[in-house]
Parts: structure tokens; sequence; C-alpha cells
């Protein structure tokens, strides 16, 4: 029998939980850094790519500007827009339902297309916005280009320069008292300057969608007035007569006494 000396069996016990603690030390700072690895690589809010990637088509960039007139199309029509085959412009609609960005109404043996609602509408005015502001213009400007700017339909609001002289003269007036939030509220003023008006904005506010919120115009750079507000103020204009819808576009053709009666009620 081989007698080991007890001061020998101590240092090896010593050497041995050492390397037992350093192990474990080790092991837990592996663990520790695959943690902090898989936390950082943590991402927060939605998943934008997707969607980023569907509107960055040009055939569905082109379909999506088009129904951003808010007038329901078919597909043969949004084919010639986008300059593809039907077969193509089928494939096309099918990824855009799938997201959600455009809606379907059959119609007898016709699905006509629109877009799905006004937050997607806001997000393509906005891509406008920023479009412009980068330079990414048409190589070859429509011929309508200056009627657009003038004033045209942003879904169902008025925008342009008529537009944002529209909500420049309300502020103006005092009909907002939070102006320039993301969504507004009406005084007592400008509850009576739109009941003068013929608008009924009480009843408007009752509504699910957007009451009344600024929306940044891309050719003006300053904001025109959006939401469920803007669109009875639009339809109002139409009613009495000073402007109406252009064919096949979201140019707004006022009246030269349609657009001084216009420009004189949000007079400063």
């Amino acid at each position: 029998m081989v007698v080991i000396p007890v001061g020998q069996m101590v240092g090896r016990y010593t050497l041995q939980m050492l390397r037992r603690r350093t192990n474990h030390r080790r092991s837990g700072l592996v663990y520790h850094a695959r943690m902090t690895t898989s936390t950082s690589t943590l991402k927060d809010g939605p998943h934008i790519a997707r969607i980023a990637a569907l509107i960055g088509d040009h055939a569905r960039a082109e379909v999506l500007t088009a129904l951003l007139a808010d007038r329901a199309m078919t597909a043969t029509e949004l084919a010639d827009v986008a300059g593809v085959s039907k077969a193509t412009i089928s494939a096309h609609l099918a990824k855009l339902l799938d997201a959600n960005l455009i809606a379907v109404e059959p119609q007898g043996r016709h699905r006509y297309f629109r877009l799905a609602n006004h937050d997607v509408a806001h997000l393509l005015e906005s891509l406008m916005g920023v479009a412009f502001r980068s330079g990414a213009v048409r190589l070859r400007g429509s011929p309508r280009e200056p009627a657009l700017r003038k004033a045209r339909v942003c879904y169902d609001h008025l925008a342009g320069e008529l537009g944002v002289l529209a909500f420049d003269g309300l502020q103006h007036k005092g009909v907002f008292n939070n102006a320039p939030q993301r969504e507004l509220e009406l005084t007592e003023t400008g509850q009576i300057w739109f009941k003068a008006l013929g608008v009924d904005a009480v009843a408007l506010s009752g509504q699910r969608r957007c009451f009344c919120r600024p929306c940044l115009d891309w050719g003006e750079r300053r904001s025109h007035l959006a939401g469920a507000l803007g669109a009875a103020l639009l339809s109002r204009v139409y009613e009495l007569g000073w402007a109406r819808r252009a064919k096949d576009s979201r140019v707004v053709q006022f009246t030269e006494p349609g657009e001084y009666a216009f420009r004189s009620l949000f007079a400063r």
C-alpha cells in the first residue's frame, strides 16, 4: 500500500478545487457572453423590410401611386399604369392584398382595387415628400406636374399650394388650439367657422377615423389639412362649384371665380 503524505493530498485537493472553480467561472463567462450577444440582437418594433420591399418595386409603386387618387381601378387599368402584362399585374396585386396595402371590391364580373386605408395613403404621401426632397424626381415630368403642385387630391383631402394656403389660413384664424400636433383639436371659433361654411365638425369628430391632422405636402414642404375634416372641406369645395376633379388624374381644377372665393375664404 502506497502512503501519500498529508501535505501532498491537501495540495492535490486544493489544485482540483481551483481547477473546478476556474472552469466554473469560465462557463459563467461564456454563458454571460452568449446571453449578452443574444439580448443585444433583439430588435424593437414591427419589421418594416417586407412592406418597404413591396412598395420599392417599380410596378407596385406605380400602382400604389395611381390608387392614391382615391379612385378604384381594375387590374387591366393598373396594368396599363404600371406598364406590365395582365398576368404580371395579378401577381403584384396579390402581394399587395396579402400585405393589406390595398383592398378589392368585386362588382359583377369586375374587381376594383383601392388603397386599404388612410394610413397607407399617408405613408405614400410621406414617401413622395422624402423622394422629392432627395431629388428622386421623374426624368420626364408629366404636363400635369404644375397643376398637381397647385391643387391635387391627397387620397380624399386637398393638397398642393392651395391646400397649404387653406391650412395656414385656418391656423391664423385660431381654428385649432394645439397646432402643429399630430392630431388637431378645434377651438370653439373653429367649430363656428366650419359650421358657417356648411361643415358639421361635431358630427365628424364622432367618426372612427382621425378627425383632423396636419399632412406634410411633398411639393410645398409644409402641411395641409388631412383627416375627416380635411375630406369634408374638399367635398364642400366641390359642392359649392368652386372646383372639380380632373378626369383620370389627382389634379383638382378650380374655376377662376372658385379660386378667388377659396383664396378669399382663407385670407389672413
